[in-house]
């Protein structure tokens, strides 16, 4: 599921009329995801899904604290089951929830929200609508984190993140843990670089090796090209090659990704978009998935082939 930011965006304009009628009111944002879903392994099984692909419903808000200071807060829930009445338990997940202040110190913000690591470093696996194999190599996390991040200097930004993990923490037992994040991304005309780090202290997993990423985007009219890598000692390395181009109320994209691990297998994932925006407010589309790998890798011993064709529809207010 791709994070449906444009949603997020679609709705403060949508509700700013009602925000300056009463500064007190909370913008009320969401969206319904459907998805059709055709996967098939080579050699094993093969299946029709169909799903809710991140149906969410937002509350947001800010006020002036000083001059030149605001003061924000989101709060996002998801996981509602909207495909199936008889399987959901209405709101079942927290998607995002923080509050901060902003101005010309730039922003910082505590809570659970997108991670420094993943906003700089992981561009092509949030973009896909039913989502990549291939995603990131930081397990840092996106909960515990107080966030900054620098204004613009010259089209240079800085961002840190670190995760406060207690000893009294559910999820930390008797350690605690400081994973700490930084990015920075420059922009000049049509070219943005971004570096990011994630410290993967937080003990998620064995290894906490640093994971690094290094992404390039290039506008060029209609046409995006972006590029990404990631790396982390004794796991993995991933790149990635994306291609976006917009036709009036088109959209077509197709990536490529190659996810070599330390183990000795490799993934790879040639994803396929097209996507039609029907009005400001919903949008359909069609993705193929072509995904390959060493023996195994889906199941089969023997094969190392699998493939998903999938459709659907966003609607978002």
């Amino acid at each position: 599921m791709k994070k449906t930011l444009i949603a997020s965006a679609v709705a403060a304009a949508t509700f700013s009329g009602a925000a300056l009628a009463d500064a007190h009111m909370p913008t009320v944002y969401g969206n319904i995801q459907y998805a059709l879903a055709y996967s098939d392994v080579k050699g094993g099984e093969s299946g029709l899904e169909h799903f809710d692909n991140g149906t969410t419903i937002g509350l947001s808000h800010e006020h002036e604290i000083a001059p030149g200071v605001t003061g924000f807060y989101k709060l996002e829930l998801e996981r509602i089951g909207a495909d199936d009445k008889a399987g959901s338990n209405g709101v079942a997940g927290l998607d995002e929830a923080y509050i901060g202040a902003q101005g010309d110190f730039g922003k910082v913000w505590v809570g659970s929200d997108d991670s420094t690591y993943e906003r700089a470093a992981v561009l092509i696996g949030n973009f896909h609508e039913v989502g990549s194999n291939i995603f990131t190599l930081g397990d840092t996390g996106e909960g515990d984190l107080i966030q900054y991040e620098t204004p613009s200097f010259g089209g240079l930004t800085v961002g840190a993140a670190v995760q406060v993990n207690g000893e009294n923490d559910a999820k930390g037992g008797t350690d605690k843990s400081f994973p700490y994040q930084l990015a920075a991304t420059y922009s000049v005309d049509a070219l943005t670089v971004a570096f990011a780090m994630d410290s993967n202290d937080g003990g998620q997993s064995d290894n906490n090796e640093n994971t690094y990423g290094l992404t390039g985007t290039f506008n060029a009219g209609n046409l995006s090209i972006i590029g990404e890598y990631q790396t982390r000692k004794d796991v993995a390395d991933i790149y990635g090659i994306m291609g976006v181009y917009g036709l009036g109320a088109n959209q077509f994209a197709l990536s490529y990704q190659v996810q070599d691990n330390e183990a000795g297998d490799e993934l790879d994932t040639v994803i396929l978009q097209a996507l039609h925006n029907v009005s400001d407010h919903m949008y359909v589309y069609a993705e193929g998935y072509l995904l390959g790998g060493d023996d195994g890798s889906f199941g089969v011993a023997d094969e190392s082939e699998a493939s998903v064709a999938a459709v659907g529809a966003v609607y978002y207010f």
